[in-house]
């Protein structure tokens, strides 16, 4: 039952190290040993996607370039859990601008129902990046084409999860090819993958924006495999597909503001129902002077608001952020509705779709969607930007984190992060700022990577 996992991933605590990746001049990183504030920070689940970021940050682009970049990215090394068939949720906090936005593109169900959902991601990105970015659209989807081209290396965070699912590979003859060995097991860590199909659509996206993934051949391919197998994604469906730019659910705590998704969509009424059982828990010391029982009383009070009682193990989420110079911040949360999502490839596109979000419990997978920014104000830099993602765990540790910050504690290694205890299929992922030294620290029980991009010298 998923009151007892919400317990145990809270309350379990474990803290276990994440893997590495010598990134040259970008520094892997659970903490930024200089007082000097970085060039920018990256965190995520996966390390060569973080890598695409923090080297987005390092060529002068913006947490908005290098957010959208580390998602296309995964799409390609994480698709597990992220891909141009999903959506999610993103904010993004600009002192410059005095603003902070959300970004809602999560994946609908067709007009005519099916068991694929219509695409949100690739024009929720496209416009984010468009509005909040430096560099050239062509610069944030490359490095991912580039990995499908030429080939990337299985790395443990995705091996984790391929583990698990095995049986979903097995029914798709695409994800079959990539990820399964002649024997049927899931290649190792280290195997080198490609994957020219998606190497094409990312090639039609990066030339035509999202119009090279909604719209001409990509567009044709993916309504005929939808048709053809009564998954009901037409064009015009395509056509349709929006992202809606909001303003975030503000609430305060402590000296902090805090930015969650709006109380309009799934994900942000279930985190604003976490922190409002959290306040009210801590004002009547209803977990004592205990703040990790609070926020366990606070998760399991907000899933029986919502009368969720069980949920699947892998929801098929991941969630990730970036911090610039400039004190720019962005965090967001994506989901395939499942892992791999409804585990079907359009043909000639290595597109997976997305399950339907009234699919069972696929829908679900939204509502647990948490990307969060702290700040003092708006015209400030944000103190934390970070995502929990794939269930109730990764909403209730980045909530614990919210409550430790604002409370004025410093979180400045992995430990004090603390983990959702069910990592890999529930994770959370934060920068964190205290004084003039800042962090990236990716969840301590999963094999994700934070990165820093150290000040350039004058």
């Amino acid at each position: 039952m998923i009151y007892a996992r919400a317990l145990a991933g809270v309350a379990g605590l474990v803290l276990l190290a994440g893997c590495s990746v010598d990134l040259g001049s970008v520094g892997d990183t659970v903490g930024l040993g200089s007082k000097a504030q970085p060039q920018g920070l990256a965190v995520g689940d996966e390390p060569f996607a973080v890598r695409v970021g923090a080297a987005t940050l390092a060529q002068g682009g913006s947490a908005a370039d290098a957010a959208s970049a580390m998602y296309f990215a995964l799409s390609v090394t994480y698709p597990v859990a992220a891909g141009l068939g999903g959506g999610g949720i993103c904010i993004v906090h600009d002192p410059a601008k005095n603003e902070t936005v959300e970004y809602d593109f999560q994946p609908r169900d067709a007009a005519s129902g099916g068991a694929y959902a219509v695409p949100g991601a690739v024009r929720g990105m496209a416009l984010m990046q468009g509005q909040y970015g430096n560099l050239p659209w062509q610069k944030v989807v490359s490095p991912a084409e580039g990995y499908a081209r030429a080939g990337f290396p299985v790395s443990k965070a995705l091996a984790d999860r391929l583990a698990s699912t095995v049986d979903v590979i097995r029914l798709d003859a695409g994800l079959s090819a990539a990820f399964l060995d002649e024997s049927g097991k899931p290649i190792p860590v280290g195997t080198m993958v490609t994957n020219p199909d998606l190497a094409n659509t990312l090639a039609a996206i990066r030339e035509a924006g999202p119009d090279g993934f909604y719209a001409g051949a990509v567009g044709q391919k993916i309504s005929a495999y939808a048709a053809s197998e009564g998954g009901a994604i037409t064009a015009a469906d395509l056509a349709s597909a929006k992202a809606q730019v909001t303003t975030p659910r503000v609430s305060q705590m402590g000296s902090q503001y805090i930015y969650l998704p709006s109380q309009k969509t799934g994900a942000g009424a279930f985190a604003g129902a976490v922190v409002d059982h959290l306040a009210r828990a801590t004002q009547t010391d209803i977990g004592g002077k205990d703040l990790q029982a609070s926020v366990v009383y606070a998760t399991q009070q907000a899933l029986k608001d919502y009368k969720v009682s069980d949920l699947p193990k892998d929801l098929g989420a991941t969630g990730f952020a970036a911090m610039d110079n400039k004190g720019q911040a962005v965090a967001c949360a994506v989901t395939m509705n499942g892992p791999f999502g409804s585990g079907h490839t359009a043909r000639g596109t290595g597109v997976t779709l997305a399950k339907a979000p009234s699919s069972g419990a696929a829908g679900l997978a939204s509502a647990f969607l948490t990307p969060v920014i702290a700040a003092p104000r708006t015209d400030e830099p944000a103190v934390l930007a970070g995502a929990g993602a794939g269930g109730p765990n990764g909403t209730a540790a980045i909530a614990y984190a919210l409550a430790r910050i604002t409370a004025g504690d410093e979180i400045l290694t992995r430990k004090d992060l603390r983990t959702t205890g069910v990592a890999p299929y529930d994770t959370v992922n934060a920068l964190v700022c205290s004084g003039s030294t800042c962090v990236a620290l990716p969840d301590p029980a999963a094999s994700g990577l934070g990165a820093a991009v150290p000040t350039r010298k004058k």
